[in-house]
């Protein structure tokens, strides 16, 4: 006789923390090379690290990795660790969800946790999981509890700064200082990116934690008769765009590693228009003028059938002036599966070596916005 929903409480279906899986601890050289004699997506797997692998090599070019989906959530945090502590990323643009329900709360010391049964066969169903106040992602928790306390968090850090309008980098290298200040002793990409000088933007901030973060603030500083901070994506768009700039302004390039789709690719695709009209309005400050994305790599599990951007493939991005077609590869499959040989291949091929830390976040704190 199967058990009773009734007898599993908070206590036991929080119970069994996700295990973030650490890509330097097994090398994937082997089974990489191995794809590439193979078809389907282990060929394109291969050919797309071995992309990944180059764009390390070129020293001069600035990589950007773009996140979207459930990542951290689902085990992936020490597969984008080591990108980030091994200066492979030099800018980041991401879902709010990823940064700050996922990352920054996990940071915060709360954890992700496995769902018992599968989601087709679930042992509890979603309407008891919130009376228990438990969020489910797909088959893995999180406490609801510990959320609320990450949306307090976010609000708290957005009253110690005076009232105006700050790009979504600003507000999160904030929340990486007071990650650094206050749980120094926990993994996180929001704090290690802060202490690296790696600039994280999330064109869409209030849709997570912070968006509740925000709203609680304005409220109250406006019921005081005081300025509330706001969130500027025009900021972030254009700071995003001068990181662009300045690779190009030092004779180098750029190039993307992205993790699903949404607005976080489209987001990262974008600069290049913009760097090439403000590069056009400048009279060609850039050396060389402004290059499409020179590498490129895409793992996601949405096609182009439906014309929907997150399966749009990266030879049509060519057609917009965005992405260069000679080193780019779409990877149709799970990201969980795939990122963390991607990462252990790389790194243990180790050229990323000779890369240094380009502390986008410092040049963007000390220049003027181009606007």
């Amino acid at each position: 006789m199967s058990e009773q929903p009734e007898t599993w409480t908070r206590e036991r279906l929080l119970a069994t923390p996700i295990e973030h899986v650490d890509p330097t601890s097994f090398d994937a050289r082997p089974v990489i090379d191995a794809y590439r004699s193979m078809a389907y997506s282990s060929r394109t797997l291969a050919r797309a690290t071995g992309i990944t692998d180059s764009m390390l090599a070129d020293t001069g070019c600035a990589v950007i990795l773009t996140l979207a989906g459930s990542l951290i959530s689902a085990g992936l945090k020490k597969s984008i660790l080591t990108l980030v502590e091994h200066n492979m990323v030099d800018a980041i643009v991401s879902t709010g969800a990823n940064i700050v329900d996922q990352d920054f709360f996990e940071g915060l010391g709360f954890r992700h946790y496995l769902a018992p049964g599968t989601p087709e066969a679930p042992v509890v169903d979603d309407t008891r999981l919130r009376d228990l106040m438990i969020d489910r992602i797909y088959d893995t928790y999180i406490d609801e509890e510990e959320l609320r306390v990450t949306d307090d968090t976010t609000q708290k850090i957005f009253d110690r700064l005076p009232g105006g309008a700050y790009s979504s980098r600003e507000l999160i290298a904030r929340m990486g200082a007071y990650l650094a200040e206050h749980h120094p002793q926990n993994e996180s990409v929001v704090k290690s990116c802060y202490e690296k000088g790696v600039p994280i933007f999330c064109p869409a901030f209030s849709d997570c934690s912070a968006g509740f973060g925000i709203v609680l603030h304005r409220t109250e500083r406006i019921a005081r008769g005081e300025e509330p901070i706001a969130f500027d994506s025009g900021k972030d768009f254009d700071e995003l765009t001068r990181v662009k700039l300045e690779a190009a302004g030092w004779g180098g390039d750029t190039g993307l590693l992205m993790l699903g789709g949404g607005v976080p690719k489209n987001f990262a695709q974008d600069i290049v228009v913009a760097a090439e009209l403000l590069d056009e309005r400048a009279g060609g400050a850039a050396r060389g003028g402004v290059s499409m994305h020179k590498y490129a790599v895409q793992m996601t599990v949405a096609d182009s059938r439906d014309g929907a951007l997150s399966g749009s493939t990266l030879r049509e991005a060519c057609s917009w002036g965005k992405v260069d077609v000679v080193h780019e590869q779409m990877v149709f499959g799970e990201i969980s599966s795939l990122l963390p040989l991607l990462v252990s291949d790389v790194y243990h091929r180790g050229s990323w070596r000779p890369r240094v830390e380009r502390r986008f976040n410092d040049v963007l704190d000390a220049t003027p916005a181009t606007a």
